[in-house]
């Protein structure tokens, strides 16, 4: 709101609150629900209500030291994953388009290899080698304990047996090391020999497609080619990349409650610290502080300008209130203290302070009822019975 529409706002709130005249110390018939008298405002329950004054009961409480930092929002480390090929080949199908959403596991993308092609016929060649070897050396093993096949032979068998039986774990490793999933490895028997030169591949996080990097029929993989085909980000948490002064960074730990805001008027978003560098920046001598955000409504986004408060210390204090109680009549810290017939000023004297709250030391009781909100109107009505007064 701007400055006039306040004063008009102001101006409405104190007609509906003060309206009916005052009563004159030189008129005692006149009508009156509220009057001024040695320094104290005199209101009815109902004018107080209709005020707003949010009365309050004062007491101890604790004042915490805190500064205000900017930073950035990036995707958390945790939660973004690159889609990339092993091998060289051709891009075949693209399945998903920049945007779109992903969950884990599912076919993003198939590239089309010789590489991949050569890789499985080499396994289910191996697999049927083993098959093979393995029924011989069983059946070898029988015989050798029924005393009918010589140890030699049989030593021979379990060698030869021993030996497929590497070749197909090499062969099962090489695949792994293309990107092959251990089902995938699982269901080539089954799989029709004219599809063996295609490979799939798979989202590793659920989220959503952020980049894509290659077209359709693109050369990827090695010999200097483009090996990344997307990016996908879960945004469902993000990361508050800060940059801490070396005097505050004691007060900072790992895991520590912050508040962060997007904007002048944003509310606040909780965060939690979950990185604090041990190294500074050689130029800004600036020490790197990372903090997680749930962001499951996704109101952030990556590359939006961020500030974080951070508390380093607290105190206490035996009389805390807020710093919305608090006007200034003669150049004096004044609040308004709740009595019977409407409330009174008090002068008091202050000391430390954070950002919404002050210590009083003097001129205020704990357990004394104070207004906490709107204390300007009351500022006012002061000012204008002290101004009838003169008169």
């Amino acid at each position: 709101m701007n400055r006039i529409g306040l004063f008009a706002a102001s101006a409405v709130v104190c007609a509906a609150i003060f309206c009916p005249p005052l009563a004159s110390s030189h008129d005692a018939t006149a009508p009156s629900e509220a009057e001024h008298h040695d320094a104290r405002i005199q209101l009815s329950d109902r004018q107080i209500e209709a005020g707003n004054f949010s009365v309050q009961h004062v007491g101890r409480g604790a004042l915490s030291q805190r500064i205000t930092v900017s930073g950035a929002i990036v995707p958390s480390g945790d939660h973004i994953a690159k889609v990339s090929v092993r091998l060289l080949g051709t891009v075949a199908e693209l399945r998903k388009r920049l945007g779109d959403p992903v969950k884990e596991g599912e076919v993003v993308a198939v590239i089309e290899s010789r590489e991949v092609a050569d890789a499985k016929s080499e396994y289910l060649a191996a697999r049927l080698a083993f098959d093979l070897q393995q029924t011989l050396f069983t059946r070898s093993k029988s015989l050798f304990d029924s005393k009918v096949l010589s140890e030699n032979d049989y030593l021979r068998a379990r060698t030869a047996f021993e030996d497929v039986r590497i070749k197909l774990e090499v062969a099962r490793q090489k695949l792994f090391a293309l990107g092959l999933a251990e089902d995938q490895i699982a269901a080539l028997p089954q799989q029709p020999v004219a599809t063996l030169r295609l490979q799939e591949l798979r989202a590793p996080i659920t989220g959503r497609i952020a980049e894509r990097r290659v077209d359709l029929g693109s050369l990827v993989g090695r010999e200097g080619q483009e090996s990344e085909l997307f990016v996908i980000v879960d945004l469902d948490v993000v990361w508050a990349d800060l940059s801490i002064p070396v005097a505050d960074l004691n007060a900072v730990r790992e895991g520590q409650s912050i508040t962060l805001r997007s904007g002048n008027d944003a509310e606040p978003i909780p965060a939690t610290i979950k990185f604090v560098s041990p190294l500074l920046d050689k130029e800004t001598r600036l020490a790197r502080v990372i903090a997680s955000i749930d962001n499951s409504s996704h109101a952030l986004r990556p590359g939006s300008f961020v500030t974080a408060e951070i508390p380093l210390r607290t105190t206490a204090a035996s009389v805390k209130v807020p710093k919305t109680a608090l006007q200034t009549i003669k150049d004096n810290a004044v609040v308004f203290v709740r009595t019977a017939e409407g409330f009174e000023p008090r002068q008091i004297t202050t000391d430390r302070e954070d950002q919404q709250s002050i210590e009083v030391v003097s001129g205020l009781s704990a357990g004394e009822r104070i207004a906490t909100a709107n204390t300007f109107i009351l500022k006012a009505e002061l000012g204008k019975s002290d101004a009838q007064h003169q008169h």
